[in-house]
C-alpha cells in the first residue's frame, strides 16, 4: 500500500515510516522539508491543491502533520487553527473525495486549555464528523506522551529530552509544579505500531494510544536520574497552559480492535533513548 505520512519528517513520522516498511507499505512523506532517502511530496497541509494531489495518488494516509506546543502556542493561536484545524480539513476533505482510508493522530490531554490542545480536539471532532456523516475512512487516535530517540528538546520542551539532557550533564531538571501530574509515557515505536494498525482499522472507537500505566511527572525525573547518573531536581511554577495535579492517563483497553500490545517499560524505553541523546551531548550539538 502506497501509504501517505503528513508530517512525515517529524519525530512521531520518522518511526511511523519505519515501521510502515518494515510491514511491506510504500511511505511517501508529504512534509514541510525534504527528508533524506525518502519518497517525498513537499507541501504544507494548509495548501488544499497540494493535500488534494498528494492524497490522490496514493492508497492510504496518516495525517501526523501539526503545529506543536502548549506554553509555546499561547501568544499566537492563530497558527494553530490555520495547521491544525483547516490543514486537517484539507487533509480530511481529500481522503473523502478519493475513498483513501487515513489515520488522524489526535492528544491524549483533550480537555487541557492551551491552543495545541483545543485545535487537536476541534479536528478529531472534524474526523469523527467526516467519518459518521460523511462517509469518510478515518481513524481517530489519541495519542500520548511519545518519547524516544530522535525528539527533539527544543524550541518545543518536550519532557524526556528536557530531562535526560540536563542528567546527563549532571545539571538541574526542571520539574514544573509539584510534579504530581500523572503522564503515560509511551515508547515512540509502540505509538507507530497502533498508527499502522490502525490504518486497516474499519470501526468506530477513539482509539487510545498509552500504555494506561501511571506515572508521575516527579518520579520520571527521580527515574531519568538515576539511570543516567546524574543531575539534581528542581521545582518551578506550572507553565501556561498545564493546569496543576493533571491526570493523562490513556484507556489501553480501546485498542483491542487493533490487537494485542507488550508495551515497553518506561525504564527501558528510557535505556534505549539515552545513548542518543548521549551523542548530541558528546560532539555538542543543540536537539
Amino acid at each position: 500500500m502506497r501509504v501517505l505520512v503528513t508530517g512525515g519528517g517529524g519525530f512521531v513520522g520518522r518511526h511511523v515510516i519505519a515501521r510502515l516498511r518494515g510491514s511491506g507499505h510504500e511511505p511517501i512523506v508529504f512534509d514541510r522539508h525534504g527528508l533524506a532517502g525518502e519518497e517525498m511530496c513537499l507541501g504544507d497541509v494548509r495548501d488544499a491543491v497540494a493535500v488534494d494531489a498528494a492524497v490522490a495518488d496514493c492508497e492510504g494516509v496518516i495525517h501526523l502533520a501539526a503545529l506543536l506546543g502548549t506554553q509555546e502556542t499561547m501568544v499566537g493561536p492563530e497558527i494553530c487553527v490555520a495547521v491544525n484545524i483547516q490543514g486537517s480539513i484539507n487533509v480530511f476533505k481529500a481522503v473523502r473525495r478519493y475513498g483513501v482510508p487515513a489515520v488522524y493522530i489526535a492528544v491524549g490531554n483533550h480537555w487541557m486549555n492551551n491552543p495545541y490542545s483545543i485545535t487537536k480536539t476541534t479536528a478529531e471532532r472534524f474526523a469523527l464528523m467526516f467519518r459518521t456523516e460523511l462517509g469518510a475512512k478515518i481513524a481517530v487516535v489519541r495519542g500520548f506522551n511519545a518519547y524516544g530517540p530522535g525528539q527533539k528538546a527544543q524550541p518545543i520542551r518536550k519532557m524526556i529530552p528536557n530531562f535526560i539532557l540536563p542528567a546527563l550533564r549532571d545539571e538541574e531538571l526542571i520539574v514544573y509544579g509539584d510534579g504530581s501530574q500523572i503522564m503515560d509515557m509511551i515508547w515512540v515505536e509502540d505509538v507507530a505500531d497502533i498508527l499502522v494498525r490502525a490504518l486497516e482499522y474499519r470501526g468506530d472507537a477513539i482509539l487510545e494510544a498509552g500504555t494506561g500505566r501511571q506515572t508521575t511527572v516527579q518520579e520520571i525525573a527521580e527515574l531519568v536520574v538515576r539511570v543516567v547518573g546524574g543531575g539534581t531536581i528542581r521545582h518551578a511554577e506550572m507553565r501556561p497552559g498545564e493546569p496543576e495535579n493533571s491526570v493523562v492517563l490513556a484507556d489501553p483497553s480501546t485498542l483491542a480492535p487493533l490487537g494485542t500490545f507488550d508495551f515497553l517499560s518506561l525504564e527501558e524505553g528510557l535505556r534505549r533513548t539515552i545513548p542518543y541523546y548521549a551523542r548530541q551531548v558528546k560532539v555538542g550539538h543543540l536537539v
